[in-house]
């Protein structure tokens, strides 16, 4: 079987949807106004939804989610102190470490020995160490969390260990961001309204561009004074964006769509269980990211390449994104096309 004129079938992340019809008719009427004056009454409106949803007073839309992120490590970071994020978390793994060059930090990896994507808080508490230390060491003034985890397969964190990694950090004096770029996933996942899984941080970003399906930006929620800063270092990082309004408006259609990020789960599971019965070993999906452990990651991609079917490497496995662009169907056809591969393209 040839692929040559075949449709690529696309997993290689909820960030390549395109925005849909009730987005684009949203875009299209959107009342807008100069964002960097504040005047765009369509940001407001989706920083104040935002700010609501995620139990946090006030937020700002940034145009990335890697941009949020690192306003949020400018403010809480000084010079040479050490954060602790997940081991592979996005703020150590994929964002260029702007934590260190830009932000001024020293990361430090927690290891996953609560579940995927997840730390004990004694593994926290041994990492942080003492608060007596000599002035010449490393000060841990941060904590990093990421749910859901994107290299730990979309794995959530639950609200109880979340509640007891916060208590283990504010004890010993951190700060805590949220890195929730993918916290609708996590909230519809388990039932429960974002700002369940929020609480007790300091700031919080998501992300309007991944399975919600708007074509760009992202929010970083926290006190009105965090806020009023973050805006400040977004300006000194070139975010400032002006009739922005166009792009807050079809975030403001991917929040009222939050809850069909479910189906999005269900097509993940699906994948998984097909995946599976080739012998490939797989990480049992909580949400929509789907991990393969393969003997050779990039042999595996060429031969997904090959038929057509795209996906990214991810903590040496195979990573596919679920999203709203892929139906059922989709996914019926690309393990049709792995399969064939798999038996040496006979099919």
């Amino acid at each position: 079987m040839t692929f040559a004129a075949t449709r690529a079938i696309d997993f290689r992340s909820d960030t390549v949807t395109r925005p849909d019809e009730t987005m684009r008719r949203a875009m299209a009427s959107a009342e807008v106004g100069d964002n960097v004056y504040g005047a765009d009454p369509t940001v407001r409106a989706l920083e104040e939804r935002a700010a609501a949803l995620l139990g946090m007073p006030a937020a700002l839309w940034t145009p990335t989610g890697t941009m949020a992120n690192l306003i949020a490590l400018v403010l809480h970071l000084g010079r040479g102190d050490r954060f602790l994020a997940p081991r592979d978390a996005h703020v150590l793994a994929n964002e260029l470490g702007s934590a260190a060059w830009l932000a001024g930090g020293m990361p430090e990896a927690l290891e996953h020995d609560a579940g995927p994507g997840r730390p004990t808080p004694s593994a926290l508490s041994s990492a942080i160490g003492s608060r007596s230390v000599p002035y010449y060491a490393l000060r841990t003034t941060l904590l990093c969390l990421e749910n859901t985890h994107n290299a730990a397969g979309g794995a959530v964190t639950p609200p109880h260990e979340h509640a007891r990694l916060l208590s283990t950090a504010k004890q010993a004096g951190l700060t805590v961001h949220l890195d929730g770029a993918r916290i609708w996933n996590a909230a519809v996942a388990l039932g429960l309204p974002p700002a369940a899984l929020t609480v007790g941080v300091d700031s919080v970003s998501a992300c309007f561009s991944k399975g919600l399906g708007a074509p760009a930006g992202s929010v970083l929620a926290g006190s009105e004074d965090f806020v009023e800063r973050a805006r400040r270092t977004r300006a000194m990082l070139g975010g400032g964006m002006r009739q922005v309004g166009v792009l807050a408006a079809a975030a403001l259609v991917g929040l009222d769509q939050m809850g069909d990020l479910e189906q999005d789960h269900r097509k993940a599971r699906r994948l998984a269980s097909g995946l599976a019965e080739f012998g490939w070993e797989i990480t049992e999906p909580q949400t929509n990211i789907v991990l393969a452990d393969v003997a050779d990651v990039n042999v595996t991609l060429d031969t997904l390449a090959a038929a057509e079917v795209h996906a990214l490497p991810m903590a040496g496995k195979v990573r596919f994104v679920l999203h709203r662009d892929l139906s059922d169907d989709d996914i019926d056809e690309a393990l049709l096309r792995i399969e064939s591969r798999l038996n040496g393209g006979n099919q």
